[in-house]
């Protein structure tokens, strides 16, 4: 083949320190094994059957999940081939909210079904060419795949069978409450005239712990994972005031002094700053303001006056959740205290305090109903906003569950721009691998190799699923090809439940269902990634920036030296 040979010796081109890597031997086929490296760890958690990892993060927290996003996300990926399989798979959570396994998979296996066809002469060129044909035919084949769609965004059904799918290669044996609470959360949430502008923003996750999975909930509104701090809890059709400051007595900057010599003294210091903050509440009471939000600290003397007015305070420490309540009321963040204009406020059906098992949460909501809205609540909307109340026992199930809910909603937004379903359960990939195959057999030249490589590669999902049920890989993906081959046949798939021999099962009469929309992202990253990987025959690395290293310490403190 035409790869560079390198030389020994020859004019010195970089600085000290510098790495120049080049050839088959060097580069391409040390970068395929750092790919599938990387690929092996996430491979044993793709699909229901998948094991979790245990990553303990650079900070020392432990994480416990199955999920590859989050696998990849805590992980500190340095070869920079195996970087490219993850910024594909991470634009692939940004793109299609799923799949991401599936791209680190699929790209490693490409890579590593073009290894013996580089043993055996053929110019990477060669093979890149071969790999887009084979992904044309792949996402032609793709397109007459689709066996079903979601007919209407206000039918809990339809959003059932679409999210079904993604939350149970999550949460294997728990995805039927937890789609059930997906599909109530977005069908409130869910704009009522232009599907197309679904926000996942709108569907929050709040998680107490304790109690079972299924005990969870929906709730429609905004939670807050805390009680109020006023000993007024509850509130209907208020003025809201949303605060970016502490809700407290001003300090100062610099220290100073104060000289107290009597006792008159003290109390006309202690009634200054009194009558400051109550000259503060006031001015908020006669604006009208009945609630207030807080996004930092509210002081005892805040609170005691907020008390004596009958006002509702809520602190929210997260800047994300203080943007949220003020798209839910309305209104706009106020970064000094005093009170809003009539602009600035917002308006809230009802603050209510509520106890889910042992903890008080707050829910700020706007009604549906047919409740008569003040005047000047007319410029608020009714708040599409929920909230998933998720219960368990500890905090990695919570964590875990969390991710599933997410994967859902994101599944639903990939499928309001495209609703199109294709068959789950590796029978959508299988079909592909036999299209491939049709369209190798039709190519004449040296590409018509790489097409078969693309199409053997496809069925690397299969013998994955089948390797993390625990049954035989090869006899299962013989019988798939056979299912596949047969004129008129269904779409079969691997039943994950099958014991000690493989099962296949009727994807479609199952409800088994993948959004097309996931599987053609996923096939262009991973093919793309690479093509990237291996059209690269050089590495050259600079010198690490930074000084000489320190010596190690000794142990022990240098004192007791003997």
């Amino acid at each position: 083949m035409a790869l560079r040979v390198p030389q020994a010796g020859g004019p010195q081109l970089f600085k000290e320190g510098y790495k120049n890597l080049q050839g088959l031997e060097e580069v391409i086929l040390r970068n395929i094994a750092a790919t599938k490296e990387m690929s092996e760890i996430t491979r044993t958690s793709f699909g229901p059957q998948g094991r979790n990892k245990m990553v303990v993060n650079h900070l020392g927290k432990l994480i416990v999940t199955s999920d590859a996003a989050t696998i990849i996300r805590e992980l500190e990926v340095v070869h920079p081939a195996a970087k490219l399989l993850v910024m594909a798979s991470q634009q692939q959570e940004a793109e299609a909210g799923d799949g991401t396994n599936t791209v680190l998979i699929f790209g490693s296996e490409l890579l590593q079904r073009a290894e013996p066809l580089l043993r055996m002469g053929l110019h990477p060129s060669e093979i890149a060419r071969g790999y887009e044909a084979a992904l044309v035919a792949a996402l032609e084949g793709l397109e007459t795949l689709a066996t079903d769609s979601v007919g209407s965004w206000n039918n809990s059904n339809e959003v059932l069978k679409a999210v079904r799918s993604a939350v149970a290669a999550k949460q294997y044996g728990q995805e039927a409450g937890l789609s059930a609470l997906v599909a109530e959360a977005v069908l409130a949430a869910m704009p009522a005239k232009d599907a197309s502008r679904f926000n996942v923003d709108n569907v929050r996750v709040v998680k107490v712990l304790g109690g079972s999975l299924a005990q969870s909930r929906v709730v429609h509104g905004m939670v807050f994972p805390t009680a109020p701090v006023t000993s007024v809890r509850r509130a209907q059709c208020v003025r809201v005031a949303v605060f970016a400051c502490a809700v407290d007595v001003g300090q100062t900057e610099t220290k100073g002094t104060v000289l107290l010599h009597t006792a008159g003294d003290l109390l006309a210091y202690t009634k200054g700053e009194e009558a400051q903050m109550d000259a503060a509440m006031a001015e908020l009471h006669e604006a009208g303001v009945g609630a207030i939000i807080c996004g930092s600290g509210v002081g005892d003397l805040a609170i005691h006056c907020m008390n004596r007015y009958g006002m509702v305070a809520v602190r929210c420490p997260s800047k994300f959740e203080l943007r949220r309540v003020c798209r839910v009321v309305g209104a706009t963040p106020l970064a000094r205290l005093g009170a809003p204009t009539p602009e600035e406020m917002g308006y809230c059906d009802e603050i209510i305090t509520e106890e889910i098992g042992g903890d008080r949460v707050t829910v700020v909501r706007q009604c549906n109903d047919d409740r008569v809205r003040p005047a000047f609540a007319a410029r608020v909307a009714a708040s599409p906003l929920s909230t998933v109340v998720l219960r368990g026992a500890t905090v990695n199930a919570l964590d875990d569950a969390e991710r599933a809910i997410d994967d859902g909603v994101n599944v639903v937004k990939a499928l309001t721009k495209d609703p199109r379903l294709v068959p789950g359960a590796c029978a959508t990939e299988m079909e592909l691998a036999r299209l491939v195959h049709v369209a190798a057999d039709r190519t004449p030249g040296v590409a018509q190799h790489a097409i078969r490589a693309f199409a053997h590669a496809l069925e690397v999902f299969a013998r994955t699923l089948a390797d993390n049920a625990g049954v035989d890989s090869t006899a299962l993906v013989a019988m798939l090809i056979a299912a596949h081959h047969k004129e008129g046949g269904k779409p079969m798939g691997f039943d994950v439940e099958s014991d000690h021999e493989p099962c296949l099962i009727d994807a479609q009469a199952k409800g088994i269902l993948d959004p097309m929309a996931v599987k053609q992202w996923a096939l262009r990253y991973a093919t793309h990634a690479a093509l990237t990987v291996l059209q690269v025959d050089q590495i050259v690395m600079a010198k690490t920036a930074g000084g000489p290293k320190l010596p190690k310490q000794q142990a022990g403190h240098w004192d007791n030296d003997d």
